[in-house]
């Protein structure tokens, strides 16, 4: 176990099944409508997901931050699965603060929680410090705990000065998502990941997101790692070389199958609620 992660039995994993940039028409596969959400999920769950990290797009598939479709998305998720529902508070990089903050009023289990600028491929994710230490309060008023989202090295460090200047998540318990393989953060490497797992806070766990074509070995070296898992067409559209990703199920399933020959099957969404420190279901 490297320093920094906390042993966990089993492997959370957690599907990201749109993103904000993709368009429908390169990846027929990327779920854009509720209906085809809520499907995608429900697909998702039995393949062995257990947290589903949502964008939300508008009538013209163009993603939106709109709060009325954000809290019809919540609660369609809740009727059909019993997946943790974690919103986006990154949206996409032109958002606003304003409404970036304003997804927490949807009330989900779980938000994102990018903790630096970073740039991103041609384009700059800004998140300010002041407007990080703004959703953490947020979401701790709120009784929604964070996923701190890391693409280098300086955002991990941004996690432990936010415990130290505010105190515990709402649930008690980190949880970080190490999104590598990003232009301008971290590479999609196996030493990278490890470099960051070590300097985790203590106690905390961790998801790995490996982009594009980091995907697969950034899966490998966070199950090495004990960590957990994110997948999912936010992320990657390719499957295997020449091989594009038909849905969102394929790619869970493919990590489920990894995880258990891991000897870390994948956790059901109860007992992902009990690692997060989340109430039950009702």
């Amino acid at each position: 176990m490297t320093q920094g992660a906390s042993p966990v039995a089993g492997t959370l994993i957690t599907v990201a099944p749109t993103g904000a940039e993709t368009a429908k028409s390169k990846a027929p596969g990327l779920p854009v409508t509720l209906d085809e959400l809520v499907q995608c999920a429900r697909d998702c769950q039995v393949a062995g997901a257990a947290v589903i990290h949502v964008h939300v797009r508008d009538d013209a598939t163009t993603s939106t931050l709109d709060l009325g479709r954000l809290r019809d998305t919540v609660a369609a998720l809740r009727e059909a699965t019993d997946l943790v529902v974690q919103l986006s508070t990154g949206g996409a990089v032109t958002d606003n603060e304003a409404d970036r903050l304003r997804v927490l009023d949807a009330a989900p289990d779980t938000a994102s929680l990018t903790c630096g600028t970073v740039n991103f491929g041609d384009d700059v994710f800004v998140n300010r410090r002041p407007f990080v230490e703004s959703l953490y309060t947020a979401m701790q008023e709120r009784e929604i705990a964070p996923e701190f989202e890391c693409f280098d090295a300086g955002h991990v460090a941004t996690v432990s000065w936010l415990l130290e200047r505010h105190g515990p998540p709402y649930g008690g318990h980190v949880h970080v998502d190490l999104v590598l393989g990003v232009p301008g953060g971290l590479p999609g490497t196996a030493a990278a990941l490890a470099a960051a797992v070590a300097t985790l806070p203590a106690q905390a766990s961790f998801s790995a997101t490996g982009v594009g074509r980091a995907h697969l070995p950034v899966l490998l070296a966070a199950l090495a790692h004990g960590g957990h898992l994110r997948v999912g067409m936010e992320d990657t559209l390719t499957f295997a070389a020449g091989e594009p990703v038909r849905d969102n199920p394929q790619l869970v399933a493919r990590a489920a199958t990894l995880a258990t020959l891991a000897q870390r099957p994948p956790l059901d969404p109860a007992a992902a609620r009990a690692l997060l420190g989340l109430a039950a279901q009702v």
